[in-house]
């Protein structure tokens, strides 16, 4: 949606970061698109559910994932809710 950031990842992880980043510019962007919401951090947080729920679904529930592929997830969950703190402030409210 226009905003750049400075991200890291687990080394040999570019390519599945610049792929996790388009799928979220692109959930973002259909949210907004969409004209019903305009908040910035209510669309992220709609999308990352969004994308969490096709990636259940796709996987048969978060058990289901093999190790790595759990862990590697896992570190892009833990650095979304991470954003989405900062995003939000100490108030926790998204407006």
């Amino acid at each position: 949606m226009g905003q750049s950031y400075l991200l890291g990842c687990p080394d040999g992880g570019d390519a599945r970061l610049l792929e996790a980043v388009e799928r979220v510019d692109t959930a973002m962007c259909k949210i907004r698109d969409a004209g019903k919401v305009r908040a910035r951090e209510r669309i992220a947080v709609l999308a990352a559910l969004n994308l969490a729920f096709d990636l259940a679904d796709q996987s048969g529930g978060a058990s289901a994932l093999p190790d790595e592929a759990a862990l590697g997830n896992e570190w892009v969950l833990r650095s979304l809710v991470e954003r989405l703190d900062r995003a939000l402030g100490k108030d926790g409210r998204l407006l």
